[in-house]
């Protein structure tokens, strides 16, 4: 993957007349004398002018063979977001549609300080906003992401890493869902190559070893259906078709198979037989069937029942000469280019219309519809780029309802997830799963062709067990949507109890203060709107229920505290509300958090929290041995939000080789992970090892997981494990 020369404006305008012949690129060459005035003192990392990269961008759309208005903004779309030009001045010069698609891909820069997270999903909010309005704006983010992913070894090595992942987790699946097969692969493969740099390199160089060694195989079974088509007269091409890098990769991943076993993998190599008509299609099926014994379960037809992306072809594995397997695609002309371009390739660009969610067909693009849902329900931006990632996951499976009706939904998904897909009452209330007839658990994974029948019952609730096992976005944002609602409703309880128990030590009760109307100026004299606001700050812990009484018994005197205790009382609430913003329950912040000394959770620690009685909410690690000692009625589920510079204690044990040096090697790189060493020790073993305790702080999980890393590189570590306390 070599970085290609740079492009000039001559090389765009030639890729436009060779599919708009004839047309007047004006528009175009505009944009680019604007763009090169606009970046005209800018370097990029690379050391080249900066205009290269909108320059390249616009190439890209051009071979994507968009129309002009999108090449112009490719053109223009760095000059809102790295220049003092506006909006406004591109909509003035160069047109509304022109402006719009810009806005569309520039960044938000005006975000309040939130952190990372924060400004990463609001900045994903606003493309999918602005892509389910004109899909033409994800498709110049695509080609804006192709090129850096290109460029990226000029970025330092904390950001290609951040960059490469996020390729693979958000615009690879994009481009996926958008059917440009292409870009996908080689986002795929470029973030491969800086995410696994010594996997990539060995399995490039294996499987060079494999297309060279499969190399006659292949030629020898292409010659041999050249024949028979040109016997049958059915005119095609027959082709080698290569699986890129990536998903090879993966596939060794889920069939837990290492490099060494590559050639287990049949379909590295495999068939393409690209026909006239569809009809011709199923011949060629047939023909190859009665060649090549067929691997029963490996047959797909895509023809009849085509991917959301538009996707269309017939998929089947044989055992082919000498034994064997072989996968062969079949498909028409016009299938093969949407395969290669596809949303690009639609026939709505033909008659330059811009293509929104909503005036495409409709199955197509539900995935972005339910994406345009998600960011409007889940406030909470680690929520929302986690079900952002899980939605736009490949892999997808079909299955019908009883009435023949087809629901798409990702592999793995559960009869929880289609129950959601139907309704949102369906899911709450389901209890039972009948998948071809027959009952199921709730955590059967559904595949192509289920049919599937949901019962429900009005005595079932959503349970947290379920955000286990489902996979689905929707489902998982409406049944943590019910439990924040359930949790509400217990922390009311809560409050209740501990105001209650308060107000009793002064011969009084709750009934009393609710039916007073002092209890509305208590609760405005504490900020809130409502009493119930105000019941629901004492059982988050937000508010201490003495501070509340005290306050609506400020008449007797007796009866109160010194002004100098309540006032160290309220400053400590308000210190508490000004600095825990690590965490949020139901939407709630500034509530009172204390981080478990059990088990000392971190940021990306998948955590629960423990509502004490009216000293806030302790937070567990979800797999602290402790929880199972405490009332399961007072668990609630928080959720991290960002703390930027913040440093948290994490307990690790590394099991060595006794040999000298250990210390300081581990040392040395805990230190190279950016992380300070708050206490260590070690001991010896009879058996010549060595165990090393260190107490180290991070940021978060992940900065954990590198500290991990860098210290099992060390020769002569056997393991690392975090410990509890």
């Amino acid at each position: 993957m070599k970085r290609k020369h740079i492009v000039r404006l001559s090389d765009i305008l030639d890729q436009i007349q060779s599919y708009l012949p004839g047309c007047d690129t004006y528009l175009v060459e505009k944009a680019y004398v604007y763009a090169a005035k606009a970046h005209a003192n800018q370097i990029r990392r690379s050391g080249e002018p900066y205009l290269s990269h909108p320059l390249a961008v616009a190439y890209i759309l051009a071979l994507m063979k968009l129309d002009l208005p999108t090449i112009a903004a490719g053109l223009l779309h760095d000059t809102v977001e790295d220049t003092d030009i506006s909006i406004q001045d591109l909509e003035q010069i160069f047109g509304k549609e022109v402006a719009e698609i810009v806005d569309g891909v520039t960044k938000i820069s005006s975000l309040p300080l939130k952190g990372k997270i924060y400004k990463e999903a609001e900045n994903f909010r606003k493309m999918i906003l602005a892509m389910a309005n004109d899909l033409r704006v994800v498709l110049v983010k695509l080609a804006d992401r192709l090129h850096n992913m290109r460029t990226l070894e000029f970025q330092p090595e904390h950001k290609r890493q951040r960059i490469a992942r996020e390729t693979l987790e958000i615009y690879a699946p994009l481009a996926s869902r958008l059917g440009i097969d292409w870009i996908k692969q080689e986002l795929e493969d470029l973030s491969f190559m800086y995410l696994y740099p010594e996997e990539y390199r060995k399995l490039k160089q294996e499987v060079e070893k494999v297309v060279a060694a499969r190399q006659n195989f292949i030629e020898e079974v292409i010659q041999i259906l050249k024949d028979i088509l040109k016997r049958e007269g059915i005119e095609g091409r027959i082709l080698g078709r290569r699986k890129h890098l990536y998903s090879i990769f993966r596939k060794l991943q889920r069939n837990n198979l290492s490099t060494d076993e590559l050639y287990l993998i049949y379909d590295i190599i495999g068939l393409r037989v690209i026909v006239k008509e569809i009809k011709e299609c199923y011949e060629v099926l047939g023909i190859i069937h009665s060649l090549w014994r067929p691997i029963p379960g490996r047959f797909k037809d895509y023809i009849s029942l085509p991917k959301p992306n538009m996707y269309q072809s017939l998929h089947t594995t044989v055992i082919g000469p000498g034994g064997r397997q072989m996968e062969v695609q079949i498909r028409t002309e016009e299938m093969d280019r949407i395969a290669n371009e596809g949303i690009a390739a639609h026939w709505l660009y033909k008659e330059q219309k811009i293509i929104s969610a909503d005036s495409a067909k409709s199955h197509q693009f539900e995935w972005l519809k339910r994406l345009v849902e998600l960011q409007k329900e889940l406030k909470n931006p680690r929520e929302f780029i986690e079900s952002l990632r899980m939605d736009l996951f490949p892999d997808e499976v079909y299955v019908f309802t009883p009435n023949g009706d087809i629901k798409v939904l990702p592999r793995g998904a559960t009869p929880i997830d289609f129950a959601y897909t139907i309704h949102t009452e369906v899911g709450h209330h389901c209890t039972r799963a009948k998948v071809n007839g027959r009952l199921v658990p709730l955590d059967y994974q559904l595949e192509t062709g289920d049919i599937v029948e949901i019962v429900t019952s009005a005595n079932q609730r959503p349970r947290r067990d379920w955000l286990k096992f489902v996979k689905t976005g929707r489902a998982r944002s409406r049944i943590r949507q019910w439990l924040k609602r359930e949790e509400h409703e217990r922390i009311m309880i809560t409050g209740r109890e501990i105001l209650d128990k308060e107000f009793r030590k002064y011969k009084s009760s709750i009934g009393v203060f609710l039916d007073s109307p002092q209890a509305q100026k208590v609760a405005k004299a504490f900020s809130f709107k409502s009493v119930e606001d105000l019941i629901l700050a004492v059982g988050f812990g937000r508010l201490t229920p003495s501070q509340v009484v005290r306050k609506f018994l400020h008449s007797q005197e007796e009866k109160k505290a010194p002004e100098e205790d309540l006032e160290n009382i309220t400053r400590k609430a308000t210190i508490t509300e000004k600095s825990d913003e690590i965490f949020s329950v139901a939407g709630e912040h500034g509530l009172l958090f204390h981080l478990s000394r059990c088990c000392n959770p971190i940021p990306g620690d998948e955590v629960i929290g423990y509502i004490t009685r009216g000293r806030g909410i302790t937070v567990h690690r979800i797999d602290c041995p402790n929880l199972k000692t405490l009332d399961p009625e007072r668990r609630i589920e928080v959720s991290w939000e960002t703390n930027d510079g913040a440093v948290y204690p994490a307990r690790i044990a590394v099991f060595t080789m006794d040999k000298k040096g250990m210390l300081a090697a581990i040392s040395s790189a805990i230190s190279a992970s950016e992380a300070n060493i708050l206490q260590a020790d070690v001991k010896t073993t009879p058996d010549k090892k060595a165990i090393f305790h260190f107490l180290v702080e991070v940021s978060d999980k992940g900065h954990l997981d590198r500290i991990f890393t860098n210290v099992k590189q060390i020769e002569g570590v056997i393991r690392v494990q975090r410990l509890l306390s």
